[in-house]
């Protein structure tokens, strides 16, 4: 068996799939369920994010696992597989283990460095544990791409390459001032109480904003992260540095009243449609300020769309301001509707008369001896490009005036007086709010866009090792629990052979006395040991080394081991681990008595 990950990330694919491929709890618990129900897979997890999308499974063919895992990702996302594919990437083996070790570490993070993937990859295993989805492998990939993830941030600096998605998020609002300077005073409003979300409200706290609100659907859970957030920041006077966090919950119907007081807005939920529509956000703007928003870059000037209002049209400047005796044409001579300014005007002059009717078109008075001095290889002048578009007027005709469009002012956009940041994915806030005139928005695509250019830090490299490093134990380590039945069962099978052999002396020796009896067992047991023992260590240490696998076929093909015997030992083994964690299990809730 061997592991394999399809999936898609802000890396391969952009936000709007992602946020149209997103899954919820139930939708990851049915791709479980399926996926180990497939041939292929036989265990699995899923690793969803609000910037990723993974499914891990332990599959026996590479070709028809992928075809198998591409198409459960497509049923349960809502996304066609047509449309999925392209952006669908595929790890194996030990790719695959990099993939997961790095992802850990933050390597693959939007905001690089970040330490939110390890609470997201614990509830990923959980979840997989309850449902029975992870066997051996699902456990100790995960688990122990947790601790290489706390080994990275233990041992480097990688938390000071990047910040959790929240920080960055707020820091993409603040627009260059410190978070800390820009939070302080302002009114939060925090949709959601998920792990975001509390992250976000203890982040805004710790900043110094006035007050934080809590919006949610279950009460329960708005009022325990108020509690939360009162006993950690709610006496901070005390503390000296004059500023308190007043938090309260809300329900979710609140929400438009709250739009109107709030200065900061966070959200994060599960839902899978909007919470917060551009008209809502629009309303909630015009209460606090009371003014109707406009949609500061959704207007398209009339000229843009070649609508020309005749009152613009009437004050349109003149073209020029020069006297007709400046002018080098004949204007008696110009039929009407013959633009006098258009490239056939000019068909036919040479470079002197050519500067004389441009300097006559800006309204500038014209020497016409200078100009007739000049002639027409004067400095500035090109005879060739001059010949050429007469050349030109003359074979197709007049060609009209080009002019530019009038300029339109733009009016200069207000400073926002909301800042939303939508951290879910889907998104929770309508995208047209980017629109909305008094509004700043910050939503995943925004972070995807900011995070592109983000320095790296040195530390990185480091992190890279340590994640190359572990990938090769963790393989070694995979290689050889792998040939571990088989060592087993040649052990036993070498067991049985002594005991055969005792059995038969005995029947030829009746009258052999128990000490020499015992003496003879322990020494044909001391032969077959010795023999094995090097042999077995070899294999095992050959195992563990890239391309290793085949010497456990190679054991039981010399020795003519019974593959059900091998199989029988990985299923005593795997039942023994599952015993023991049950055991654990039970333990732990006897000591913490009655919930």
């Amino acid at each position: 068996m061997s592991l394999l990950v399809v999936g898609l990330s802000h890396r391969s694919a952009p936000v709007s799939v992602l946020d149209r491929a997103s899954l919820s709890l139930d939708a990851q618990t049915k791709l479980l369920q399926d996926a180990v129900a497939a041939e292929p897979a036989t265990e699995a997890a899923v690793l969803a994010t609000c910037n990723r999308i993974e499914l891990y499974a332990d599959v026996d063919k590479f070709h028809a696992g992928v075809a198998e895992l591409s198409t459960l990702l497509a049923q349960h996302s809502g996304v066609g597989l047509e449309e999925l594919t392209p952006h669908l990437y595929v790890h194996y083996e030990d790719r695959a283990v990099h993939h997961m070790f790095s992802v850990a570490c933050g390597l693959d993070s939007m905001v690089v460095g970040e330490g939110q993937i390890l609470g997201q990859i614990k509830d990923s295993l959980a979840r997989a544990q309850g449902l029975h989805t992870a066997g051996r492998l699902m456990n100790d990939l995960f688990q122990q791409s947790l601790r290489v993830g706390k080994r990275a941030h233990s041992e480097t600096g990688i938390d000071r390459a990047g910040q959790s998605l929240v920080s960055f998020g707020l820091e993409q609002l603040a627009l260059g001032t410190p978070v800390a300077a820009w939070a302080r005073g302002k009114k939060a409003l925090i949709i959601g109480a998920g792990s975001m979300s509390s992250l976000a409200a203890a982040t805004l706290a710790r900043a110094g904003v006035s007050e934080i609100v809590i919006a949610n659907r279950t009460a329960d859970r708005a009022e325990r992260l108020v509690t939360l957030l009162t006993e950690q920041y709610g006496q901070r006077p005390a503390e000296g540095d004059g500023t308190e966090v007043l938090a309260r919950a809300v329900p979710m119907g609140s929400v438009p009243s709250e739009l109107t007081r709030a200065d900061v807005v966070v959200s994060c939920t599960g839902a899978t449609g909007l919470v917060l529509t551009a008209g809502a956000i629009a309303a909630g703007v015009e209460g606090r300020v009371g003014t109707q928003p406009e949609t500061a870059r959704g207007e398209v000037p009339d000229t843009v769309r070649g609508e020309v209002p005749e009152a613009r049209t009437a004050s349109l400047p003149p073209v020029g301001t020069g006297t007709d005796e400046d002018c080098p044409l004949d204007l008696t001579s110009v039929p009407p509707g013959f633009s006098v300014m258009g490239e056939a005007a000019v068909a036919g002059m040479d470079a002197a008369t050519l500067e004389q009717h441009a300097t006559w078109a800006a309204g500038s008075a014209v020497d016409r001896r200078r100009g007739g001095r000049r002639g027409a290889d004067a400095e500035g002048t090109d005879p060739e490009l001059i010949g050429a578009l007469a050349a030109t007027a003359a074979s197709v005709g007049r060609i009209p005036e080009r002019r530019r469009p009038e300029p339109v002012a733009e009016p200069p956009r207000p400073e926002p007086v909301l800042h939303l940041l939508d951290l879910a994915m889907p998104r929770d806030i309508d995208a047209a709010a980017h629109r909305l005139a008094g509004v700043r928005l910050v939503d995943i695509e925004t972070l995807a866009e900011a995070s592109a250019d983000a320095p790296m830090a040195a530390d990185v490299d480091q992190v890279r090792r340590i994640v190359s490093d572990e990938v090769a134990a963790f393989g070694a380590a995979q290689r050889a629990a792998h040939i571990t039945p088989t060592v087993v069962a040649l052990r036993t099978m070498a067991a049985d052979v002594v005991a055969g052999e005792i059995a038969r002396l005995e029947g030829r020796l009746p009258g052999l006395d128990d000490k020499h009896r015992a003496e003879i067992t322990q020494t044909v047991r001391r032969v077959v040991d010795k023999l094995l023992h090097a042999p077995t260590v070899r294999v095992k240490q050959l195992a563990a080394e890239p391309g290793g696998a085949g010497y456990a076929d190679a054991l039981r093909t010399l020795f003519d081991l019974d593959p059900e015997t091998v199989a029988s030992v990985s299923r005593a083994e795997e039942s023994n681990e599952k015993n023991a964690k049950n055991a654990t299990i039970a333990n732990i809730a006897e000591n913490r008595g009655p919930a």
